[in-house]
C-alpha cells in the first residue's frame, strides 16, 4: 500500500516556485503528483496512509555531496576541539580529557582551528609534552592536512632530525632539524602507520551516530569517502552495510573510492553505481594538495603570509595524470581534492588529457581558488564542482592573508559557476564544517557568517538566490552522481526521500533559515525521522 502526502507547500524543485497539492508514494517511489481528489480517485484502493502536512513545507531530500560520514560520527566520540578559542583552551581540554581516560590510550583531538582563535598561535611538541608527556597525542587541525604530536608520538612514528620530507607531505623542523611536532597531508601516514587500529564496533558506533544527526538535519543521503583511513577497506564497507542495510539506519550513501583501495575494489568486480539501493559505488577520490588553512593548497604563487611555500601536491602531475588515465581504464570517474589554483590547473590538464567517458562527468571538489584561463576551461569540461557554502563562513576574511588580494581571478565564485553553465552540487564536508544543510544555503544566499556582528558580506556579486542554494543539495548532488533522472525533485518514477520544514523556507528572510526547524525526515518512503512538537502523528489520516 502507498501514501498519500497533502496539505503543505510542495515544492517540486523542477523550476523556482513550482508547487503542486499532493504527493502518492508506494515500495519507495514518488507515483503520482497533482490534485488531492484526483489521486484519490485515481489511486483509492492503493493509499495506506495519508499524511497531513499541516500547512509544512515538503522538497526533495536534501543530500549533502561530500563529507566524511564515520569522520563525521567520530566527532561523538572523540575529543572535540572545534569550540575552543585559543591555544591554552585547546591544551587545558586536552588535559582534561587525559584525566579522564586511560593511561596506555592514546590521546586523539580533532578541529582546533588557529584562524579563529583569539591569539593566532601554533601548537608545537613542547606544548603538549608539557601536559602530557608519557602518552602518544595526537591534536588534528580542522582540516584534517596538519596535525601536531607530541615527542611520544613522534618516538613511536620513528620521526627525528634525520627523517627526510615524505612525498607530498611536510615535516615542520626547527632551525636545528628538531621536529616541531607539526605534521602535514602525506608526514600524518608516519603516525597513523604506529596508531592503534579501529575496529569494526567502532566504527559502527560512529555511523550510527551519524546515521542519527543526518536524520535530524534533514539530510536524506551522502556522498562520502571514508574506506581508505581504518585499516581493512572490507571492514569499513561491512560497516556500512551492517548498519545501513541490516540494521535499518537508512541513508542513501554513494561511496567515493579513495586511489589507495580502488585497485582491491576493481578486482573485486565491483563498478560504478553497482551496489544497492541504499549504498553505491562512486567515483575515484584523489587528492591533488591540501588545505588553505594549513599552507598546504597548492599555489601558482607563493603564500602571501609565508613565501617559503606554495603549498604541496600530493601526487605529482606525471602521477595525478596517471591515476585519471587509470580511473578512466576502470570506467570510473575521478572526484578530485583541488583546493589551490594551481592544483585545479594540475586536475583540468589531467581531464584534457584522459577526458571523461560520454555522460559521466567528473567531480572537482572544493576548487575555491580559480584563475580566469582555467574557469574558461572548465566551462568546456564534463565536471561538477562540489562546493562547500560553509568554507566561506569559515575562511574568510583570513584567506585574503593567505593569498593575497588580486591574485585570484574567482574567488569562492558560486554564482560565476553557475552562471557560466558549469554545474555544482553542495555539501559540507564534515567534520571539516559544520554538516547542517540550512546553514550552508544561508551562507550561499548571504556570503557572510552566521556569528558576524557586523554582517560583513564577501563578494556580494556571488550570491546565490534561494532556489540555486537549495538546488546544491537537490538537483545538484543528484547530477553529481549520476541520477538526475531519478533524484532531486518531485516528480513520477523519482525516489520518495523527502525534508520536511516547519516554515516554508522560499517565503521567509535568510536569517529565518538559521531558526527554521526540521518537522520529518523520510527515505524510501519511511518516516526516519519526526519532530513531534512540530508535526503530530496524531493528527494524521489514516
Amino acid at each position: 500500500m502507498g501514501t498519500l502526502w497533502f496539505n503543505g507547500h510542495i515544492y517540486t524543485m523542477e523550476a523556482e516556485g513550482e508547487k503542486v497539492e499532493s504527493i502518492f508514494t508506494k515500495d519507495g517511489t514518488i507515483i503520482a503528483v497533482g490534485k488531492k481528489q484526483e489521486i484519490l480517485k485515481k489511486y483509492h484502493d492503493e493509499i495506506g496512509r495519508r499524511i497531513d502536512l499541516q500547512g509544512k513545507t515538503l522538497i526533495p531530500g536534501l543530500v549533502d555531496s561530500h563529507l566524511h560520514l564515520i569522520g563525521f560520527g567520530e566527532t561523538f566520540l572523540k575529543l572535540d576541539l572545534t569550540k575552543y578559542k585559543s591555544k591554552e583552551e585547546v591544551l587545558q581540554a586536552v588535559q582534561m580529557f587525559a584525566e579522564k581516560s586511560y593511561d596506555n590510550e592514546w590521546i586523539i583531538g580533532e578541529g582546533w582551528n588557529e584562524n579563529q582563535w583569539i591569539h593566532n598561535e601554533r601548537i608545537t611538541k613542547e606544548d603538549i609534552d608539557h601536559i602530557i608527556p608519557h602518552r602518544p597525542v595526537i591534536l588534528k587541525r580542522i582540516c584534517r592536512h596538519t596535525a601536531v604530536v607530541n615527542s611520544k608520538a613522534l618516538q613511536l612514528a620513528n620521526i627525528t632530525k634525520d627523517t627526510v620530507q615524505p612525498t607530498g607531505g611536510y615535516i615542520d623542523k626547527q632551525t636545528d632539524g628538531e621536529p616541531t611536532g607539526i605534521l602535514s597531508d602525506n608526514a600524518l601516514n608516519l603516525v597513523s602507520q604506529v596508531m592503534p587500529k579501529v575496529n569494526k564496533t567502532y566504527l559502527k558506533q560512529a555511523l550510527r551516530k551519524a546515521v542519527e544527526q543526518c536524520h535530524q538535519l534533514g539530510i536524506t543521503g551522502v556522498h562520502t569517502e571514508d574506506l581508505n583511513y581504518y585499516g581493512s577497506y572490507h571492514e569499513t564497507l561491512a560497516a556500512f552495510y551492517e548498519v545501513l542495510e541490516e540494521e535499518g539506519y537508512l541513508l542513501r550513501t554513494h561511496l567515493l573510492l579513495h586511489n589507495g583501495i580502488i585497485d582491491e575494489w576493481y578486482n573485486e568486480g565491483n563498478a560504478y553505481l553497482g551496489g544497492t539501493n541504499l549504498i553505491e559505488y562512486g567515483a575515484m577520490k584523489i587528492f591533488a594538495d591540501g588545505s588553505l588553512g594549513g599552507r598546504t593548497a597548492l599555489l601558482s604563487f607563493p603564500y602571501v603570509d609565508d613565501p617559503s611555500t606554495t603549498g604541496v601536491a600530493i601526487h605529482t602531475k606525471e602521477e595525478l595524470t596517471n591515476l585519471v588515465k587509470k580511473a578512466r581504464e576502470m570506467n570510473v570517474p575521478i572526484a578530485v581534492h583541488a583546493i589551490g589554483d594551481l592544483a585545479l590547473q594540475w586536475v583540468i590538464d589531467a581531464i584534457e588529457t584522459y577526458p571523461a567517458h560520454k555522460n559521466t562527468p567528473d567531480r572537482i571538489i572544493h576548487a575555491p581558488l580559480v584563475q580566469k584561463g582555467d574557469f574558461e576551461r572548465l566551462c568546456k569540461l564534463p565536471v561538477v564542482l562540489d562546493i562547500q557554502p560553509g568554507f566561506l563562513a569559515s575562511d574568510f576574511p583570513w584567506v585574503f592573508d593567505r593569498v593575497g588580494v588580486g591574485k585570484i581571478d574567482y574567488l569562492y565564485a558560486w554564482k560565476s559557476f553557475l552562471q557560466a553553465g558549469i554545474a555544482c552540487a553542495g555539501g559540507s564536508d564534515a567534520p571539516i564544517e559544520p554538516i547542517n544543510p540550512l546553514l550552508g544555503i544561508y551562507t550561499a544566499v548571504t556570503r557572510t557568517r552566521e556569528n558576524d556582528k557586523d554582517k560583513n558580506v564577501y563578494s556580494p556579486e556571488e550570491k546565490l538566490t534561494l532556489f540555486e542554494a537549495v538546488c546544491l543539495y537537490t538537483k545538484g548532488s543528484a547530477y553529481a552522481c549520476g541520477h538526475e533522472h531519478d533524484r532531486g525533485m518531485i516528480s513520477p518514477g523519482f525516489i520518495a526521500d523527502f525534508t520536511i520544514f516547519d516554515e516554508d523556507i522560499f517565503q521567509n528572510s535568510a536569517e529565518k533559515l538559521l531558526s527554521t526547524k526540521v518537522a520529518m525526515t523520510v527515505i524510501n518512503d519511511q518516516i526516519v525521522y519526526q519532530n513531534e512538537n512540530i508535526l503530530s502523528f496524531a493528527s494524521f489520516e489514516n
